[in-house]
């Protein structure tokens, strides 16, 4: 940027400051603001952009006028070019030392408009950040190297980007001094990325030849194309349209995020406004559970508000003292969202570990928080040719469609409509590491027309005619630890108690309701599922369930005592050593997992991730099959 242009600025600047102080701090306060992303392939360039970005763009920023003015010295042609040259050193040395594998969020504004950009890593590995970035992004700037033209990372981020709804896409066509600023090799690249792209269902995009080194077509159109005609990258970003009403346009939607009440006198439901409009007096609807008010205060830090729209943080107050907390959706009376327990969804995988369908992750969308389990995909994505692939899971960034069911109906919108209601994220329940991003499609028929049917005769019924109180005893361990042989002396000495029990044995499961069941760790989440839910049936009926599985995992555990009334889930480790099972080796497993010729088996090559607070324990180096018995029952009926 030359003198004559700085100078110009800082002078426009300081006679609207001097002519108007408050015009000027409103005219800041009220530009508009564009989220964008800036994503491609490894080495193509986005560091390096941003840096020309925050450099070229900084001399018209009114946080840097001040210091311009000061400086004696005015920034020429060629000090632009050492400092450019130590900034992106900077960002180098940040790449090199791994900074870069996060999202990295700079904030800069020129005179029309206040900017947040997202840079993103473009490994592969590291998608998920991609996809983090552009959750809220506006706009997205794909970069490509001009010598390497449309890559797999191209693909995919246009493709997630196109999936997650963001509708303003630049194609920076990047490094165009390395191609002699070749017109020709740009209008190759355009043309294999608008086939691609018109196959995902990318419409539109603006291509831009840029040099993000050199700063050719960033804050203005360079003299090494005079081919190109459109718009410089800044220009593009200063003006695009960004479709900010279209969510004040939607019926109204607010997540609850808190219950306000600092004192008696004063209930509030805080949250930010996801759509539409609210003003005072209109009739709402709190869901899930349906109870309906009216709207008698609009409180913000700055005073109370007569209406609020989309985008700002509010305080709502009701006419009627209506049951609502967090999690739940206030939503327009006569013009609510569904709310459901089973959905079709398209998933983001983003885990070092694969998907386990039937495994329990939680699932938070809005402010909403639910247990929910994946099934095995319907299909997974080719990013590079759009297949639909046949997947029984999906590993680190792959992108798949599958159904899933929550533990309970959880108020939602499909993604197009509403990013708020229909974005959620998978957490693992051990780690609490965000494994996967999604996107709902729409609530599955089923999870409409099959209601619960209530009996007259229930569980309490059930265990009154028994006269005992249900319970699980889930017993656990590894492959010979004696879990069949202590449930066995267990159930006996039940029933000469007159207690009434049913055993569920591991191995004899796998002989009828679970014999389509394999060992692999997907096969062993779904096998502990049904029989959790065969024994959630059974404690129903007043029974006392005595399960004997090496059931390897944590979460499936957990999941079996979330099924379960509080106090019924009685986890019991049989506690024995890899070395005293191994010797044991009572049906030759052991030796065959030894040999290779068994896999997948647990304390071998498969893990078993052992309890952490059981609530009994048995040392089987220090009692006998007898005594782990007696002390067991004991336990159980004092």
């Amino acid at each position: 940027m030359s003198d004559t242009l700085v100078n110009e600025a800082i002078y426009q600047t300081d006679a609207l400051i001097a002519e108007d102080i408050d015009q000027y701090l409103d005219t800041h306060q009220h530009k508009t603001m564009l989220r964008f992303i800036t994503c491609g392939s490894v080495d193509d360039g986005k560091s390096t952009l941003i840096g020309r970005l925050l450099y070229d763009s900084k001399m018209i920023f009114e946080d840097q006028l001040e210091a311009l003015q000061s400086d004696s010295k005015k920034v020429g042609t060629q000090g632009q070019e050492i400092d450019f040259a130590l900034l992106v050193d900077g960002l180098a040395a940040e790449r090199e030392q791994g900074i870069t594998i996060d999202v990295a969020y700079r904030f800069f504004n020129t005179e029309k408009r206040k900017f947040i950009v997202a840079d993103t890593p473009g490994h592969e590995q590291y998608t998920r950040n991609m996809v983090t970035g552009a959750s809220t992004a506006d706009l997205a700037v794909i970069l490509i190297d001009a010598r390497k033209g449309v890559l797999v990372q191209t693909r995919r981020h246009s493709y997630l980007a196109h999936l997650i709804g963001i509708k303003n896409i630049v194609l920076a066509v990047n490094k165009m001094d390395l191609v002699d600023y070749d017109q020709s090799v740009y209008d190759t690249i355009l043309e294999d990325y608008t086939q691609f792209a018109r196959s995902i269902g990318i419409t539109a995009f603006t291509p831009i030849p840029i040099s993000g080194f050199k700063g050719d077509n960033i804050t203005g159109l360079s003299e090494n194309m005079p081919w190109y005609k459109g718009p410089a990258l800044i220009e593009h970003l200063e003006n695009v349209e960004v479709d900010q009403l279209s969510d004040q346009a939607k019926p109204f939607r607010m997540a609850v995020q808190w219950v306000n009440r600092p004192n008696l006198d004063f209930r509030g439901f805080s949250g930010q406004i996801a759509s539409g409009a609210v003003k005072l007096g209109d009739p709402v609807r709190v869901l899930p559970s349906g109870k309906t008010s009216t709207i008698t205060r609009i409180v913000t830090l700055g005073g109370d508000l007569d209406e609020a729209v989309a985008g700002q943080s509010v305080t709502l107050c009701f006419a009627d003292e209506v049951d609502c907390s967090r999690g739940d959706v206030i939503a327009a009376s006569d013009n609510p969202p569904q709310a459901a327990d089973q959905f079709e969804a398209t998933v983001v995988w983003m885990a070092d570990e694969e998907m386990l369908p039937g495994r329990p992750y939680w699932l938070k969308i809005g402010t909403q928080t639910v247990t929910a389990t994946i099934q095995q995909p319907k299909y997974q994505v080719n990013v590079n040719t759009m297949e639909h692939l046949a997947a029984k899971t999906l590993d680190l960034n792959a992108i798949g469609v599958a159904n899933l069911s929550t533990d309970r109906q959880v108020v939602f919108e499909s993604y197009a409509d509403n990013r708020t209601l229909g974005g959620f994220i998978l957490i693992d329940k051990i780690t609490n590491a965000t494994v996967a991003a999604g996107m709902l499609h729409f609530s599955l028929r089923r999870a409409q027309n099959v209601h619960w049917q209530p009996t007259d005769v229930g569980r309490e019924s059930h265990a009154a005619m028994k006269n005992q109180k249900p319970a699980v005893l889930w017993f656990t361990g590894l492959s010979g630890a004696g879990k069949s042989t202590i449930a066995n002396i267990v159930e006996k000495k039940l029933a000469r108690m007159n207690r009434h029990t049913f055993l569920l044995d591991g191995d004899n499961v796998r002989h009828g309701l679970n014999k389509d069941l394999g060992f692999t760790d997907a096969d062993r989440v779904e096998n502990i599922r049904r029989v959790g839910e065969m024994a959630k049936l059974m404690t129903d009926a007043g029974l006392i369930v005595i399960t004997a599985f090496i059931s390897p995992f944590r979460s499936e555990r957990d999941m079996v005592r979330q099924m379960m009334q509080p106090g019924e889930f009685i986890e019991v480790h049989i506690d024995t050593s890899l070395a005293d099972a191994e010797a044991r080796d009572v049906k030759g497993l052991y030796k065959k997992a030894r040999e290779g010729t068994l896999k997948n088996f647990t304390g071998i090559d498969s893990p078993y991730e052992a309890p952490q607070d059981p609530e009994i324990r048995i040392d089987t180096g220090a009692m006998s099959a007898e005594e782990a018995a007696d002390f067991i029952v004991a336990r159980l009926i004092p």
